[in-house]
This record gives C-alpha cells, structure tokens and sequence, in this order.
C-alpha cells in the first residue's frame, strides 16, 4: 500500500512536502531536519492555528494563511489542521510523509515532552500557550485521532496517492532511519 523506509535509497523526497501524523510522533522534529537538510521553508500549522492564550486563528484566516503557503512552490509543512486544509495540502503535494507510530508511542512522547514543559517552555510552539495545562486535552486528542481520524486519513492518503510520494512511516526505528539518510 504504502512505501515504508526499508528501501531507503528509494525514497525520493519532492519540494512540496507535507507532513502530517498525530501528536508527539516527531513531526515537528523531522520537519526542521528535513527543512534543513533540504534548504526547504518550514510552516508549522500549530503556528497558524493558534495565537497566544490558546485562542484559535479564524478560519478565513488559516485558509489565507494556509492557502498562501501551499501556493508556493517550496515548502515543507508540518500539522493536521483541518480535513480541508489536508485535502487542498494533499493536492499540492509531491511528498506526503504519514508518522504514524503506535498508538502507545504517541502517549509516552506527549508525556515526556509535558514533562519537560515543566522545566521549560516548548521551543518550537505559540508563546503565550502554555503546554502543561493542556496534557489533559492532550492526551485525549491523542486517542480520539488514532481512533476516529487515524482510519479516514488512510483513505484520504490512499486517494492521493498517484502522481505523490508516499511514505508510512509506522515507528520510531522508521523514522529515524528516514532521517538519518534524508534529514542528515
């Protein structure tokens, strides 16, 4: 179905590469090495959907925001969003990269990662937007896109698949062999 990491020297990496998968996979890790790696510009949709004190960024906002990004011709961007915003993402894609670990995977990175919120805030997230209070709402999220949406965007991948590169990558050994060959 999809191509996994195992044929490294296979995978070919596009200029327009989204990246999507649940939370605490290591998205936003392998976005900025890639970003780097690549000499592509990186969009963190958490970055357009929220402003400081957890306030959402209108729709009409993200789609122009969003919108503007896609139209580009380089890109790297990082996040879920909005099954709109997947589709018009997905579209404009020549690389769609799925992290999609196991489910427990998710919960002990989210863990660690609000842990360490303790201690500091989260570099590459809104300032204004303190993660602590939010590991409830976390955790939560986590389930319910591993069970509701995890399925649909098999599907919506699978439809997107011609003409893209596609890659699954289903654990942490995956995806740090993908990074170790491309995000190097």
């Amino acid at each position: 179905m999809f191509r996994g990491v195992f044929r490294v020297g296979s995978i070919k990496l596009g200029k327009r590469i989204a990246i999507i998968g649940n939370a605490a996979g290591g998205k936003s890790t392998a976005s900025k090495r890639l970003s780097r790696a690549k000499g592509l510009p990186l969009h963190q949709l958490d970055r357009l959907q929220w402003n400081p004190g957890w306030k959402p960024t209108g729709k009409a906002e993200f789609d122009r925001r969003h919108d503007a990004l896609i139209a580009s011709d380089r890109w790297i961007i990082d996040g879920f969003a909005s099954w709109e915003s997947i589709h018009r993402r997905f579209e404009a894609a020549d690389t769609i990269v799925w992290v999609d670990h196991p489910l427990w995977v998710h919960y002990w990175w989210a863990i660690k990662r609000q842990f360490m919120c303790l201690f500091r805030p989260r570099p590459d997230f809104v300032d204004g937007c303190p993660m602590l209070p939010m590991t409830g709402k976390l955790l939560k999220m986590i389930w319910r896109i591993h069970r509701d949406a995890r399925p649909k965007l098999l599907r919506v991948i699978e439809s997107y698949r011609s003409g893209r590169h596609v890659y699954h990558i289903r654990s942490p050994r995956e995806l740090k062999r993908f990074l170790a060959a491309y995000g190097s």
